[in-house]
């Protein structure tokens, strides 16, 4: 890197990290401390950790009228490559969210598990039991591979599912940190956990080098007729060619991205752009040189700028496969001419080819609790105690229950309903589709709600649907707390964006397929004007929609213009 460029602090927090310990070990044994140093807490997500405070705690004040100081908490984040959660994983997970969390686990949009609420006295307990799973935190955030995806669906004697799966997990074990600062820190007895430069022996990171990488990559693999991973909104896309039955490779997707800093006009979401076709075989080095490119060549300067996306917006894709041939050693092919055509939820009973069946529960916003009038915690809990049968994620961020017997569905089923757990069947389109942040009270990059506001939108719009017959139409809607974009809300057909307190950007024209974006539709929407902003729209769709078109495409037609001047007509009509 030229001397000239002004590097980010973050950069050099990193590099002086003695490979992601920093003084970490020292802070957490600090029993008077409640949370981490900013410097640590920032090499914590590496480890698979936010640091965060109870938001709604800050409003509140000391009996003596003083402002009370933060109620700190972590989110502790589960690497899960494909979302496959064998049985004790899963109980052991729903176990430490009643013994040291908010009371729920939750399921995130790529296919990991998020514990909210653990104090820091209870990290190190908490980590080591997941890890005695056979699950692990470490690379599950931070600036390295995260969790890589794959659709979850366990279709058995499926060899083409195989291979997906094989990439995945190849990729996952490729560009994972070589680092023993994790298994040091939170595995290791405590007579171990107090490090001094004097201890660390530092081992060979091949792929990330002593700064590891600008920022975050995402990955996934995907077949065009099911895209449920969304992989061009990743920085990483594999797109499986399949021809005679057989797997013959991958469309190499690169620069996708949803996250955007409202105050940087330079910051934008991205679907990815196909690069290249490769071979099977060939997948796991592409992803690696591509991951040492962005190592290179990403913007260490400007994080906000520090993503793949930009560094091909700034290259252009010719220069950009051109860099990855030369760290490859050889030339790829030109693109397959496949494209996403599809994409499943995977809910409800399906059949996995074996004899055997699969179940897919809808998850309110992933969040797996008990309410007053659904126990979907309690449900899950007696069902894989009953039957340990393996689970799996969605990045839909619902549950797959897998390896059921015939024999055990109805049994299944009774137990789902005296929990309140209604069938995937008995769920609206829309509903099925939904997909929201956390938002408040835990993330601390939250502007508004989104998850605990989702489900009365949700419920306004079945209504509203349902009046305009529109029940029955696939219809995507994403709902984030703040313009970062974790629930993906840049593409699907309707994206709501939270952009100052109790407002939001509606986005539309997005599609369930994701490879599209939407465009801005109105900005500054207050909360309880969303519906009336959506309705005039939802009604022109009904009347002047073409044949089989859907919501987003029929979005996407008439362009922003014309949706305005829908919505404004009608305001000026009432």
């Amino acid at each position: 890197m030229p001397d000239e460029v002004k590097l980010d602090k973050s950069e050099f927090v990193k590099e002086d990290s003695r490979q992601l310990r920093g003084t970490i070990a020292d802070e957490l044994a600090e029993e008077e401390l409640d949370h981490f140093s900013k410097d640590n807490a920032g090499l914590l997500k590496h480890h698979g950790l936010y640091q965060q405070d109870n938001r709604d705690a800050r409003k509140q004040k000391n009996p003596d009228g003083t402002r009370r100081d933060k109620a700190f908490m972590f989110m502790v984040r589960t690497r899960i490559p494909g979302g496959r959660v064998p049985a004790d994983a899963l109980l052991a997970e729903l176990d430490l969210c009643e013994r040291y969390g908010n009371q729920t686990l939750r399921i995130t949009s790529r296919q990991g598990l998020q514990l909210h609420g653990i104090i820091k006295d209870n990290l190190q307990q908490t980590i080591r039991e997941i890890n005695q799973t056979q699950l692990t935190t470490f690379g599950a955030c931070g600036d390295i591979e995260r969790n890589v995806m794959c659709c979850p669906a366990p279709l058995r004697h499926n060899p083409v599912h195989d291979q997906l799966q094989q990439t995945a997990d190849e990729i996952a074990e490729e560009l994972k940190p070589r680092t023993t600062a994790y298994s040091e820190i939170w595995i290791e007895d405590n007579e171990g956990n107090r490090q001094d430069v004097s201890e660390f022996t530092p081992v060979d990171e091949p792929v990330y080098g002593t700064r590891y990488l600008p920022r975050k990559f995402k990955s996934g693999v995907a077949l065009p007729e099911d895209n449920c991973v969304d992989i061009l909104t990743y920085d990483l896309g594999l797109l499986g060619i399949v021809e005679s039955g057989n797997l013959v490779g991958y469309n190499v997707f690169v620069g996708g991205g949803q996250g955007v800093t409202p105050s940087a006009a330079k910051t934008f979401p991205a679907i990815a752009q196909k690069m290249a076709f490769i071979g099977v075989d060939e997948a796991v080095d592409v992803a690696r040189a591509l991951v040492c490119v962005f190592r290179d060549h990403g913007n260490r300067s400007d994080r906000k700028t520090a993503r793949l996306k930009y560094l091909l917006a700034g290259w252009g894709m010719e220069r950009l496969k051109g860099t990855v041939e030369e760290y490859l050693g050889r030339p790829m092919a030109e693109p397959h001419p496949a494209e996403v055509t599809g994409v499943e939820d995977h809910l409800g009973w399906c059949a996995q080819g074996d004899g055997r069946d699969f179940l897919g529960i809808y998850i309110e916003n992933g969040r797996i609790q008990d309410t007053e009038t659904v126990r979907t915690k309690s449900a899950l809990k007696r069902i894989v105690e009953s039957y340990r049968m393996p689970t799996r994620m969605t990045a839909q961020q619902n549950i797959l229950l897998c390896d059921i017997e015939p024999s055990q569905r109805d049994e299944i089923d009774r137990i789902l309903a005296d929990h309140g757990v209604a069938p995937a069947e008995e769920c609206s389109q829309i509903r099925r589709l939904s997909m929201a942040c956390p938002a408040l009270p835990t993330c601390g990059l939250s502007i508004t709600e989104s998850e605990r506001m989702m489900p009365e939108i949700l419920d306004q719009l079945e209504t509203e649907l349902s009046r305009h017959e529109l029940s029955d139409e696939r219809i995507t809607i994403h709902t984030t707390g703040c313009p970062n974009g974790c629930a993906r809300p840049y593409s699907p057909d309707i994206g709501l964006v939270g952009k100052t307190a109790g407002k939001y950007t509606v986005f539309l024209g997005g599609n369930s397929l994701g490879t599209r974006l939407a465009f801005n539709f109105q900005d500054l929407v207050p909360y309880a004007e969303i519906i009336p902003t959506l309705v005039p729209v939802l009604s022109y769709f009904r009347d002047d929609r073409l044949q089989g078109e859907s919501f987003g495409d029929f979005c996407d037609r008439k362009g922003r213009d014309d949706l305005v001047a829908r919505l404004e007509s009608v305001r000026g009509a009432e």
